[in-house]
């Protein structure tokens, strides 16, 4: 073979060389994704995102429009479980979140600080639940069960002209 006849040749085989590229894009190391709030505060993606849409925290969006959340969402977020186990509402936690200055996490001061804001409400619930408790083992301890000589008989509906709910357990003394 002539060396003019190897130059002309053409290869069949082709190689090609691609750079490998990580696409994924690597978050800032004060951010966490969605999943990583929700596997480090013990809560399900959809209870954070049920979170942000009531105003309990707050996100970023990166370039790909991925949540990115402040590392500082974690004590939020452990703020609000120990609020609402406690039977705080959720706009009662919204409104103590928003009177913090510059809306930023609650530090232990201002954790002590608005646990006596709720305070006089979790003993008005106490004093509730007990009042029920009472007069729940009253009635069903004295096994008769019988409308006709039950405190908490409403002949006749009479009292859903007051509005709704248990009328009786809630005005009772």
């Amino acid at each position: 073979m002539k060396r003019s006849d190897v130059q002309n040749k053409t290869s069949t085989t082709i190689e090609v060389k691609l750079q490998r590229r990580d696409f994924r894009q690597k978050a800032p190391r004060n951010t966490l994704s969605v999943g990583e709030v929700a596997t480090r505060s013990g809560l399900s993606i959809s209870a954070i995102h049920f979170y942000e849409t009531k105003g309990l925290i707050k996100t970023q969006r990166n370039a790909g429009n991925h949540r990115r959340y402040p590392r500082d969402v974690l004590r939020r977020v452990a703020v609000v479980k120990v609020a609402q186990r406690a039977g705080i509402s959720l706009s009662a936690i919204r409104a103590a979140f928003a009177s913090l200055p510059n809306g930023r996490t609650p530090t232990a001061k201002d954790w002590s600080q608005l646990s006596r804001h709720w305070k006089d409400h979790l003993d008005s619930r106490i004093a509730e639940m007990t009042k029920l408790r009472d007069r729940l083992s009253i009635c069903i301890g004295c096994g008769c069960l019988s409308l006709k000589t039950c405190r908490l008989r409403n002949l006749g509906d009479k009292l859903a002209a007051e509005g709704q709910g248990a009328r009786l357990l809630e005005s009772s003394p």
